[in-house]
């Protein structure tokens, strides 16, 4: 039982698992603030410019009846093709897709590369063994090196 608790407790500190755990619940936590952004700012601006529609009510309802609302046919038993509903998952995906773009391209620009180390050796010219920067003879094959 020791012998599994160990490698468990190995194979859950690696740090793959870990970042993968933070990753998680970082990407629920940030599902939750676009989530709201598409429905309570992106979506009633888009309802408002077209006219107040709502997507989410638009639907055609299969059994040739009418009805004032998707939640009223549905509650006849009315069987609905809800195109609405497809629409609106369609606009929160293309969002969702847009605000991880910008933050990715944000994340990008605050990242910096390194700096390139200086190089600390060099390739002699006789032999080709790399020596150190500051040498002035090889000490593979004792050429004296232009400084």
């Amino acid at each position: 039982m020791g012998k599994i608790t160990k490698e468990f407790k190995e194979f859950i500190m690696r740090g793959n698992v870990v970042d993968m755990a933070v990753g998680v619940i970082i990407g629920g936590a940030f599902s939750s603030i676009v989530s709201s952004l598409v429905n309570d700012i992106v979506m009633p601006v888009i309802t408002l410019i077209t006219g107040k529609i709502s997507f989410t009510d638009l639907f055609l309802a299969l059994d040739g009846g009418t009805y004032k609302t998707l939640a009223e046919a549905q509650e006849a038993g009315a069987s609905v093709f809800a195109y609405g509903n497809f629409i609106q998952t369609v606009v929160e995906f293309l969002i969702i897709a847009f605000v991880i773009f910008m933050v990715i391209k944000g994340l990008n620009k605050l990242h910096k590369p390194a700096p390139a180390a200086a190089p600390t050796t060099k390739t002699c010219p006789y032999c080709k063994s790399d020596i150190h920067i500051d040498a002035v003879k090889c000490p593979h094959c004792a050429s004296e090196l232009e400084a």
